[in-house]
This record gives C-alpha cells, sequence and structure tokens, in this order.
C-alpha cells in the first residue's frame, strides 16, 4: 500500500503472523471464486480490470457491452447486458440493485427495442435494492444512490439520491479513496498479502 497512514495497511499490517494466517484462509477461498468468475466473464468477451468482484451469475450472462475498472465490487447480476454498461474503478454496486439498459418504444406498431447503455463512473455506490431506468444513461463522479431509490435520470456528480423517483438529497463530501473495497466481500488476497508483507520496509 503506497499510503502507510491508511486503516487497512495498519489492520493488516499489525497482525500477528497467527491471525495474518487466520484472515488468509477466507481470502484464498473468496480469490478462488471471484478469480473464477472473471475468468469466465472475460472469456465471454467483457472487460475487466484489477481486483474486480463479479458474482458468477453475472459472469454466466456477461458479454462484451460489460466493462468493469479496477477494485469494483458488483454485488448483483441485475444487469441488463443488452446495452453498453461501463463501471469505473472503484466502483460499489450492493446487492440486488437493478440497472435497466434497454426499454421499448411504445409507439412502434411492433414494439421495437430502444438500447440506451449507461456509464457509472468512479467511486459511485449503488445500494441495496436500488433500481437504475433506461432514461439514466450516467452516473456521476463519486454519487451514491440510497437503498430503494429508482433513479429516472443522470446523476450529477458527488450527488446523494434517494426516494422514487431519486431526488438529490445532498452533496457528499469526500469519496471513499481509503476504503480497500475488495476487502468487503475477502477479495483481496493480493491487496492483504502485500501488505502484510510490505510491513517492515
Amino acid at each position: 500500500m503506497k499510503d502507510k497512514t491508511d486503516i487497512y495497511y495498519h489492520n493488516v499490517s499489525g497482525r500477528s503472523f497467527t491471525r495474518f494466517l487466520i484472515g488468509l484462509m477466507p481470502r484464498i477461498r473468496q480469490w478462488i471464486v471471484f478469480s473464477t468468475n472473471s475468468r469466465k466473464a472475460i472469456r465471454k468477451g467483457a472487460k475487466l480490470g484489477k481486483n474486480v468482484i463479479i458474482l458468477k451469475s453475472l459472469a454466466d450472462k456477461a458479454n462484451s457491452n460489460l466493462s468493469i475498472g479496477d477494485n469494483s465490487s458488483i454485488g448483483s447480476y441485475k444487469i441488463d447486458l443488452r446495452s453498453p454498461v461501463t463501471i469505473g474503478k472503484n466502483v460499489i454496486v450492493s446487492n440486488d440493485s437493478e440497472i435497466i439498459t434497454t426499454s421499448h418504444n411504445i409507439d412502434s406498431p411492433d414494439f421495437g427495442q430502444k438500447y440506451y447503455g449507461i456509464e457509472i463512473e468512479d467511486y459511485v455506490w449503488i445500494a441495496s435494492n436500488a433500481l437504475i431506468l433506461p432514461s439514466c444513461r450516467r452516473i456521476g463522479y463519486g454519487a451514491v444512490i440510497g437503498a430503494g431509490a429508482v433513479v429516472v435520470k443522470d446523476v450529477p456528480a458527488m450527488s446523494v439520491m434517494s426516494g422514487n423517483p431519486a431526488k438529490i438529497l445532498k452533496q457528499r463530501k469526500c469519496i471513499h479513496d481509503k476504503l480497500v473495497i475488495p476487502s468487503l466481500l475477502s477479495g483481496d488476497l493480493k491487496i492483504y498479502w502485500k501488505t502484510w508483507f510490505s510491513r517492515k520496509k
């Protein structure tokens, strides 16, 4: 870790060897799971950065429309990949959130599909059970989507959104740049290992 004042570094580097080993076990298990998921998604055409956490159910349906940046944790499989979905770095998408990117033309006699896509910028947090509709094409840098919110339009950077339809409650004061996001689901094996062994440097 570059910043040796950060909480993660101190929590990990201060562990005894026994505590380090205890923490290593679940991380090895999760690394196997998440690495398998990532490799599967990449084989199916997705573009994934380093230390990306995705569920098997999302990897199963992945395609070339999916792009996820470094250190992002995607805890939901309810992402519509019929249109491009670009997710930035250090993004958290919590369980059961749903992102819909494609709709229908109600004025078309054959009810033809309309493809939109979405870009989710760095350091966004989408909380549990949020619903992002196709009319939202961009969620700006550092924005927070509250649990259960229904997002019907683009979200400005650093905005905290909630409600149905979602409205801006306030502006976020900082991003989660000290958080090691893969550690939320014990997917931080490489970071954990490197941090502990770099403690004497």
